[in-house]
């Protein structure tokens, strides 16, 4: 539909809806507690679909190729899958806004769910590593809404948001697991194999995902930020006779936000993938491991909320520093707890947990702090490639260390690695830090 004159500002080209929330601190307020709002019923479903179709991908795999050696291909297209979904997501949201990008992936996720269980029920094998390829998109969506609640969010609340939608997933994740048996004896009832039940639950939890943030994500919350970021900087040009276009990106921040959260993401995937594999070695049994990794994904998700507001009253710095001690301490906790010993072993996974938390929220904040709205999208696709990336190579290098050495190599492995994080700390800040030219740094995180 074309906009009528009476539709824009004369003054400022802006439409009249858009230039009432830049004009108005309290319809920003509103926006940003709605955006929040959405975000947490969206996520609720989404990690709902995400934990349902993990905890058997590796299962129906095996079923239907009839060997145990393709166990690691569902992990292996997720990844990949989640890899690329966070890249167009990125690019789609800086574009058209964050409900055509979010609630894209959703979608994409649920129809990759419907593929599992046509593959699953006609016994094709590319179907079914296409449609896991897909599913991933759902994984991507889960991981990038935590950036949109922080779209309004003021400096001293970013970390807060983006604690709120990861914290908001865990509820869906703790709950799609459990349902596993209940939709397999659905999937029995209406004729679907048992293994692709779970998936009935994953398309249809990331379906409503999507459609919530289709319907309800209005106004779009990166658009009016970029709006009112715009509006900001043109004011400051105005007054200080200074060129602000090509002060979009601080450099320096960045790469510090991505360093923090790539090395947590390295150490915890290398860590936890291996942990089960260890665990069986010495007589555990699967309720066992199932408690650990329980505790474990609860200090992953569940302090959010605390850590994001410790982040933002803190600092980020100093809650990555945090996070590397808490890495150390796990990595030295597994490494010398005794094979047999349950409580320590835990301990040892509660505190990656954490550390991971601590390093994934600060990272997070720190990227945000160092975007402009009108190149931040694509910015935080880009460092969700990378955190995917780094979570599947962690997991892949965990197998050969262990291979060749031993568990407790690995651990003491995670626990030297984790160190990295104080050199990054002390170089950002050695000097005041500086905006830099976004093209150059957009290219090389490859979104030319």
């Amino acid at each position: 539909m074309t906009m009528s004159a009476k539709d824009t500002n004369a003054s400022t080209h802006q439409p009249i809806w858009l230039q009432e929330y830049i004009d108005s601190p309290e319809r920003q307020i509103h926006l940003y507690k709605k955006t929040l709002r959405i975000l947490i019923l969206s996520q609720i479903f989404g990690g709902a679909g995400l934990g349902a179709g993990i905890t058997v991908g590796a299962l129906l795999a095996q079923d239907m190729l009839g060997t145990e050696n393709a166990a690691g291909i569902p992990t292996a297209l997720f990844t990949l899958g989640s890899a690329g979904a966070a890249l167009l997501i990125g690019r789609s949201s800086q574009r058209f806004g964050r409900r055509a990008g979010l609630a894209g992936g959703f979608l994409a996720g649920g129809l990759g769910a419907i593929g599992v269980i046509i593959a699953a029920l006609t016994n094709s094998i590319p179907l079914l590593f296409i449609s896991l390829f897909i599913y991933g998109a759902g994984t991507a969506s889960n991981l990038q809404a935590r950036y949109a609640g922080t779209d309004l969010a003021t400096d001293k609340q970013r970390a807060t948001a983006a604690s709120m939608a990861m914290v908001s997933t865990t509820l869906g994740a703790v709950v799609g697991p459990n349902l596993v048996n209940i939709m397999g004896e659905f999937a029995d009832s209406i004729g679907v194999p048992t293994l692709a039940g779970p998936f009935i639950l994953s398309a249809a939890a990331f379906i409503i995902a999507g459609l919530f943030i289709l319907i309800l994500l209005r106004p779009d919350p990166l658009v009016v930020s970029t709006a009112i970021a715009n509006a900001k900087k043109k004011d400051d040009t105005v007054q200080t006779g200074t060129n602000l276009k090509n002060a979009t990106i601080n450099k320096k921040g960045v790469v510090v936000g991505v360093v923090i959260m790539n090395f947590t993401q390295f150490v915890m995937a290398a860590i936890m993938t291996i942990t089960p594999i260890h665990m069986g070695h010495h007589d555990h049994g699967l309720g066992e491991v199932g408690i650990v990794i329980g505790f474990h994904i609860a200090a992953m998700y569940l302090p959010s909320p605390l850590t994001g507001i410790l982040v933002d009253k803190l600092g980020r710095i100093t809650m990555a520093v945090a996070s590397g001690a808490t890495l150390l301490t796990s990595g030295l906790v597994a490494a010398f707890a005794p094979v047999g010993s349950m409580p320590l072993l835990t301990l040892a996974l509660v505190l990656l947990g954490l550390g991971w938390n601590f390093g994934l929220i600060s990272g997070t904040a720190l990227i945000i702090d160092s975007t402009h709205p009108s190149v931040r999208a694509k910015t935080q696709g880009s460092v969700d490639v990378l955190f995917a990336l780094s979570g599947a190579a962690g997991g892949g290098v965990s197998g050969m260390v262990v291979a060749h050495s031993s568990f407790a190599a690995l651990s003491l492995s995670g626990a030297i690695l984790s160190l990295v994080l104080i050199p990054v700390v002390v170089w950002s800040r050695k000097s005041p830090t500086k905006s830099y030219d976004k093209k150059n740094f957009i290219n090389t995180l490859f979104l030319k």
